[in-house]
């Protein structure tokens, strides 16, 4: 068997996943309970989501925000940071992304799965090569076969 592929999920994503019931995103998380995918997190990362959940746009009450929390938590595998010492990412020009970044560098992640505009821009180039791939959640869909695009089972 071989192993699973470890991906990172950013918050947007996750909000899709835990928040709303009829996400078109859901398979994805499929692939992570299957065992075929290994979804990241750190302290960082988890600290957002948490804070996310909390924001009165959702209006998820207490238990449910500590519902999709401890789905997510049942999940995931949380990874240490690396001494600076690693290998250098570019700078997303928002701060507050750089974590999803270094997550997916620090654990080895084959995909950062995101719909963010400014993490999607780094793609371009050739300056994650080696590193990870940057997917839009479209893409990582038909990675599984359940996106829009994917062609038809005979």
């Amino acid at each position: 068997m071989n192993e699973p592929d470890r991906v990172v999920f950013d918050t947007n994503v996750l909000v899709s996943l835990f928040v709303f019931a009829d996400s078109r995103l859901h398979p994805l998380w499929g692939e992570v309970v299957a065992g075929r995918w290994v979804a990241l997190t750190s302290a960082p990362c988890l600290a957002e989501f948490r804070r996310v959940l909390g924001y009165p746009l959702f209006s998820l009450p207490a238990d449910a925000q500590q519902a999709a929390y401890a789905a997510y938590l049942a999940h995931v595998e949380t990874v240490a940071a690396v001494p600076q010492a690693a290998v250098a990412l570019p700078r997303c020009k928002d701060r507050d992304d750089q974590k999803f970044l270094e997550l997916a560098r620090d654990g080895n992640a084959r995909w950062l799965v995101t719909a963010d505009k400014l993490l999607l821009k780094l793609r371009r180039g050739r300056r994650l090569d080696g590193l990870f791939r940057i997917l839009t959640p479209d893409e990582a869909l038909r990675k599984i076969g359940a996106g829009e695009t994917a062609p038809l089972a005979p």
